[in-house]
């Protein structure tokens, strides 16, 4: 197994993360060595692996268009619905009901107030209010006072928001949750398992992912209660914030807030209907153009803003589209499931491993939703060959494909906390939101989602 090119690449990639080297160089030169090591095992000469290597990650980087086009258009949106005044009216009532001296027992009720509304917020982003992780950018910055006025411990926020971002399109077939199910899982598992008789619905779907989103719940609520429970001190680089916004929330017209509603509605509908993201984003967009929140001529700079809310995640997601490309073309990871496929003596066993190789394919390639035709294709014969029930079948190549994601240097799912929680430079991505995702959320998916597969 650590001979394999895509266990060695996902080990790069790792230690040169926790170094604190910029996720996209770690992605690139993991992908160089993923394609070295798989075309020089080939037979082929060193210079030839390397050009070819270079040429599957340029050519895979198209895969990631799609992505940073979407990120783009929903940054533009949400940076529109900060212009409507409804993110810093939320703020102001937040930091408001606080008040400015904390004591007692109204610290510890509103601490974890805060915590679980942004939980409530990321399950909302990818359900509810498809804009998935542009929200954090606009919400989370003007709450870092009163959590530093809380001591509230910025590792726990980055847990409750990766929690929201990924349990809930694991289970909930609306939103980002019916493109994952429907889309791709159901549509990937009945492709591979239609020779065996194998079939996979929504619902089934549902029912075989609630033991392992259980295990998330479990390291959410470990993550709140118990590793993070206790007060961290963050030095305030800058005072006077809750004046500033409540000069911004004088300026409020509430007819923008009831644009902004009718624009958030419109925009879920035409997003579940169509399951296109960015018309869904345009069409709110034209909405709170109309609506007179931003003048069309003020268009270009709010879709530039966007693009800079949004920019370093969009390429970090093309880099991960890129190295995919270079681990399918080596064929890695086919041979790493044959290699172990000898060694795998018992069906508890086999449930173990097809679950640890998931948790390395998607710690590189940073999203569930690329990572599932990957698995469905080897795993579903390899389930079926050791007598696995349809649901457990699912349910291994369900978390086999999310296992990873929250816990990935390269998961839209980490660095979406990290880009709000580190708006004063206090928050590391790492080792305050990868480390931690990955402690509360990976080991509990492999411990659930092996429990899930013995008892379906």
């Amino acid at each position: 197994m650590l001979s394999n090119e895509v266990v060695i690449s996902i080990i790069v990639l790792l230690a040169l993360s926790l170094m604190r080297i910029n996720v996209v160089i770690a992605l690139i030169i993991a992908a160089l060595t993923c394609g070295l090591i798989g075309n020089t095992a080939d037979g082929i000469g060193f210079s030839e692996a390397l050009t070819t290597t270079v040429k599957t990650f340029t050519g895979g980087l198209g895969g990631g268009a799609e992505t940073a086009m979407n990120y783009a258009v929903l940054g533009a949106f949400a940076v529109a619905l900060s212009k409507s005044g409804v993110t810093d009216l939320l703020a102001y009532k937040v930091i408001q009901s606080f008040g400015k001296r904390p004591s007692g027992r109204s610290v510890f009720w509103f601490k974890y107030t805060v915590l679980f509304t942004l939980v409530a917020f990321s399950m909302s982003s990818q359900n509810l209010i498809p804009v998935h992780i542009a929200f954090i950018p606009i919400v989370v910055p003007p709450l870092l006072s009163v959590m530093n006025q809380l001591k509230i411990d910025r590792r726990a926020v980055a847990c409750a928001l990766t929690f929201g971002l990924t349990a809930t399109y694991m289970l909930i077939p609306a939103g980002f949750g019916q493109i994952f199910i429907e889309n791709i899982l159901v549509k990937n598992i009945n492709q591979a398992g239609e020779t065996f008789g194998l079939v996979a619905s929504v619902a089934s779907v549902t029912k075989a992912m609630a033991i392992p989103v259980a295990g998330m719940i479990f390291g959410l609520l470990l993550a709140i209660f118990v590793t993070y429970r206790k007060p961290r001190i963050y030095v305030e680089t800058a005072q006077a914030k809750l004046d500033d916004i409540e000069t911004r929330v004088a300026q409020v017209k509430s007819f923008h807030i009831w644009i902004s509603l009718i624009a958030i509605v419109t925009t879920c509908i035409v997003q579940l209907v169509t399951n296109s993201t960015v018309l869904g984003g345009l069409i709110g967009l034209v909405i709170f153009a109309l609506g007179g929140v931003f003048k069309l001529k003020q268009s270009n700079d709010i879709f530039q803003d966007g693009l800079r809310l949004m920019a370093m995640i969009g390429f970090v997601m093309i880099a991960a589209s890129g190295y995919a490309n270079v681990v399918n073309s080596t064929g890695g990871v086919s041979e790493l499931v044959q290699s172990l496929k000898g060694t795998i003596e018992t069906k508890e066993m086999a449930a173990f491993l097809m679950l640890l190789v998931g948790l390395f394919i998607t710690m590189g390639i940073g999203s569930s939703f690329s990572t599932v035709p990957i698995i469905a294709s080897i795993y579903v014969p390899l389930c079926v060959s050791f007598g696995f029930s349809p649901l457990a079948t699912i349910s291994i190549v369900g978390v086999a494909a999310a296992l990873g994601d929250a816990g990935s240097p390269a998961s839209d799912s980490t660095l979406g906390p990290t880009s709000g929680l580190n708006a004063d430079g206090k928050h590391d991505h790492i080792w305050d939101s990868v480390v931690p995702t990955f402690i509360h959320y990976n080991i509990p998916l492999l411990v659930f989602g092996w429990i899930a597969a013995m008892v379906l």
